[in-house]
């Protein structure tokens, strides 16, 4: 989301390199710099220069100590700034009550209701919440559909009534469903517009009156750059909403909103969403975002995914496996579903610092894992367990198996076979960015 933006910061920091001290004359070039790198990403004039100003004021009031350059320095305080600028911390979300209720507002098109399943399959995986989904846009049959469509697909109950047109019965309905039946979280997805008006604003108000929920939360398409923060300013002068939640953060946006929304409402941003797929939802860090916007990486992300996925007594066996040379196949397919399950991988690397300018232009498909898969299923049990079997009848029978090309199935062998020999000298993450970039899906 944030590369242009990335790549102007990095050009104004560049005028203070080699300068051996900060000065009224440097600094100033710069920090119009920093503006106008912030005014291209959709942020608001005067939000980017009260930011500059007081990166400006900062910077000025620094002494420089020999160990630090000018340029490191600005990184540091644009760094924290950014955060500040963000809400400095991250944003508590609570989820107690019997039952916890969270309300949905927003614009038809926001992504709300993707965001409800996505929230609910958040609570019930790392929450372990019992909870039901209350469908109350009841103007557009399609969206109740999609409800229960991806709540079936995370295993999460939806109530509804398609005969109803009262929105504020059904969430009260909802509400009371979900205390008869054990359910200790309750999201209540709301129907949107193209435009605000007052319709929505009663509807949406009502239904807030009606269930006081614990966290009313307002979902905005990040696409939508200065537009998305007005938006936002007019729900909360309605509802008082407890925070924000930006989605498709994976689009071609320039970020604009991100930067403006706390400073301009007044509420935290308290999820981000990119992506289809329901394991797609982040808790928003102001810190980590301003390491990202700055091409630091974001290492503390990518090591909580990791640990999500991680066994402890797993990993100590597949070490073993790995100094004897004896990594094979089925510790490959375990550890790319592994991977997999932490999210996308260009994403992934993205955290890693200094990578995501070097992954920029690489074109990485998830779904030529889904090749690899195929090939690994397609062997015999002995197969996996001993790769240095493949010859060339039985690739030829692999091909076929999985619906690959004999070139394909002899390119992976022959790289499985290069990684098992590197696997030894993978402590460098250098060795990894290497590793990564030689195996399929990765192409410049």
């Amino acid at each position: 989301m944030f590369d242009n933006l990335t790549d102007r910061l990095e050009d104004a920091f560049k005028k203070l390199k080699g300068q051996g001290r900060i000065t009224d004359v440097n600094i100033a070039t710069t920090v119009k710099e920093i503006r106008r790198a912030l005014v291209d990403a959709d942020v608001n004039y005067k939000i980017a220069k009260d930011f500059t100003d007081r990166v400006k004021e900062k910077a000025l009031g620094e002494k420089v100590i020999k160990a630090v350059s000018p340029g490191q320095l600005m990184v540091k305080i644009v760094q924290d700034e950014l955060a500040e600028l963000m809400g400095g911390e991250s944003a508590d979300f609570n989820i107690k009550g019997e039952p916890a209720v969270v309300l949905l507002s927003g614009l038809q098109g926001s992504g709300k209701t993707t965001f409800a399943a996505k929230l609910a399959n958040y609570l019930k995986t790392k929450k372990s919440k019992q909870v039901l989904l209350v469908a109350c846009d009841v103007y557009r049959p399609a969206a109740i559909d999609q409800l229960h469509v991806l709540g079936d697909q995370i295993g999460v109950e939806v109530f509804s009534d398609k005969e109803s047109k009262d929105a504020v019965t059904i969430a009260k309905q909802g509400i009371a469903h979900a205390k008869s039946n054990g359910f200790n979280q309750v999201i209540i997805d709301t129907a949107g517009r193209l435009a605000i008006d007052e319709t929505l604003m009663n509807e949406i108000s009502s239904i807030k009156q009606a269930v006081r929920p614990q966290e009313t939360l307002f979902v905005v398409d990040a696409m939508t750059g200065q537009d998305a923060v007005n938006t936002a300013k007019a729900f909360n002068e309605r509802l008082d909403y407890e925070g924000v939640v930006l989605t498709k953060l994976d689009g071609d946006t320039r970020g604009g909103a991100a930067l403006s929304i706390k400073y301009t409402v007044g509420k935290p941003i308290k999820f981000v969403s990119r992506g289809e797929k329901m394991d797609t939802l982040d808790i928003f860090y102001p810190e980590r975002m301003a390491q990202r916007i700055l091409g630091m990486g974001d290492v503390v992300s990518l090591v909580e995914k990791a640990q999500e996925q991680y066994d402890e007594e797993k990993a100590r066996k597949l070490q073993k496996k790995i100094s004897k040379n004896k990594f094979d196949f089925n510790d490959f397919l375990d550890q790319l579903g592994q991977i997999r399950k932490m999210g996308n991988i260009k994403d992934l690397l993205g955290m890693i610092p200094g990578m995501g300018k070097q992954i920029r232009d690489l074109d990485i498909d998830d779904a030529q894992f889904s090749k690899i898969e195929a090939i690994i299923l397609s062997m015999t049990p002995e197969e996996r367990e001993n790769p240095e079997l493949l010859n060339g009848s039985r690739r030829k029978r692999l091909a076929k198996g999985s619906g690959n090309t004999i070139t394909e199935v002899n390119q992976f062998v022959k790289q499985f076979d290069q990684m098992r020999k590197m696997m030894k000298q993978m402590t460098k993450m250098g060795g990894m960015a290497k590793a990564m970039r030689g195996m399929p899906g990765l192409k410049r």
